[in-house]
């Protein structure tokens, strides 16, 4: 069944877009936007609009200006900050009249660590000659978390002084968050739970709630860990006006072998992941190898950050499965994702107990609306709840899932 995706029909009111940074300033330059680039996201948040669905729009999800990376080396300078707040500032002046939720950056850990430390995403450094030419996985994700920092702070500060006002919009950041768990009771496997956290969302989280990184990241990573000066720390001091969080899994978590010298951003950390405890599997597998259903992780995650944070307003930016594209698959059976409901009844259901319990949850997006290319993956797997033919125009289908939420957001109204 073909369905045009209409906020008539699946009940939606809010969807997530980004916006490519290359697209504004193709060659990097602050000096003139792109024409073109505007009238395309123009048209886009019109069309939206004109539908019923408000738009959340991302301004970076890791697709620098080539002519940044080529020419100063991109995140891990701190040039690169002056540009991403022009850059910030002139989609704010463009788009804030009708775009009233802004998330600065996307997954800002995957942009450090997988671009700068196992070179796995652009622009592929690390210290693995195999791998890349050139970077130092010891040092270089620290410098390029520290940047974003502090460019989301400055485009924060720019939107508050000279824009949120007079557009009445709110402005965050979306960070990623595996939920760590203690593989036993032991006070070590408790602490090193609390380590993962701290690495992953601590890292970024902490400085905008606290003023500074995480003490045991300062504690594990030591010089090679950047300071703040004080006119940093109050422009990053409260810096959102609520906490995305991408959220898809949940691992068990045990005190890890000490840090070698050159260390990196995992050794750092101390800390061993597993998924078995006791002979059993935290959660049934999904499509790709990293990602078990464990519904009461987001739960978990949930309360952690509203202790931690004193109940921040909290958004889910991200949160799904996927499933192998199998191109023997007849259509019926790609549409058949009774897993994915599945996942979304068992995920949603724990958002709903967090709220009981006091998380003050204000929105969630299910990730994705359509399958799409999925970074190093490719079309080999499908998070969407839209079935897109990649062989037959590009045709969508709307998933089993797909009915499902149109049916659940109908019973929200």
């Amino acid at each position: 069944m073909e369905v045009m995706v209409t906020s008539q029909w699946i009940n939606i009111t809010n969807i997530r877009f980004s916006i490519a940074w290359p697209r504004i300033f193709p060659d990097g330059s602050i000096k003139e936007a792109n024409k073109e680039g505007i009238a395309y996201y123009n048209r886009l948040i019109d069309s939206l609009i004109s539908q019923g669905i408000q738009p959340y729009a991302t301004l970076y999800h890791w697709d620098l200006p080539q002519a940044l990376q080529d020419s100063f080396g991109g995140w891990i300078s701190r040039d690169v900050v002056k540009h991403f707040i022009a850059y910030a500032e002139v989609c704010f002046a463009a788009f804030g009249d009708r775009v009233k939720h802004w998330i600065t950056f996307n997954e800002p850990l995957q942009t450090a660590v997988n671009g700068y430390g196992t070179g796995v995403h652009a622009p592929g450094r690390c210290s693995d000659r195999s791998l890349s030419l050139a970077g130092n996985s010891s040092t270089e994700p620290y410098l390029a978390a520290h940047h974003a920092l502090l460019a989301h702070a400055g485009a924060v500060s720019i939107y508050r002084k000279n824009f949120q006002v007079k557009q009445g919009g709110k402005i965050g950041m979306a960070c990623d968050l595996e939920w760590a768990e203690p593989l036993t009771s032991s006070p070590e496997d408790k602490a090193a739970a609390q380590r993962r956290r701290e690495f992953q969302l601590g890292w970024y989280l902490d400085p905008i709630f606290f003023g500074d990184y995480p003490a045991i990241m300062r504690k594990h990573v030591g010089d090679r860990l950047p300071r703040f000066t004080s006119a940093e720390i109050k422009e990053l001091r409260g810096s959102v006006d609520f906490v995305g969080i991408n959220h898809y899994t949940s691992r068990f978590a045990t005190t890890g072998p000490p840090a070698t010298d050159p260390s990196d951003y995992f050794q750092d950390q101390q800390v061993s992941l597993t998924v078995e405890r006791e002979g059993s599997i935290i959660g049934d597998r999904a499509a790709s190898e990293w990602l078990f259903i464990v519904p009461w992780g987001l739960q978990k995650l949930l309360h952690w950050v509203t202790e931690r944070y004193n109940k921040p307003p909290i958004i889910l930016t991200e949160n799904g499965m996927d499933d192998h594209n199998v191109n023997t698959a007849s259509l019926g059976e790609s549409l058949n994702d009774t897993k994915r409901i599945h996942y979304y009844q068992a995920y949603l259901s724990s958002v709903l107990q967090a709220i009981r319990e006091g998380a003050d949850v204000r929105g969630y997006f299910a990730w994705s609306l359509l399958d799409n290319f999925e970074w190093s993956m490719g079309y080999s797997k499908r998070f969407g709840l839209y079935y897109v033919d990649y062989n037959n125009g590009l045709k969508r289908h709307a998933k089993s899932s797909a009915l499902w939420f149109k049916n659940f957001l109908k019973q929200t109204e």
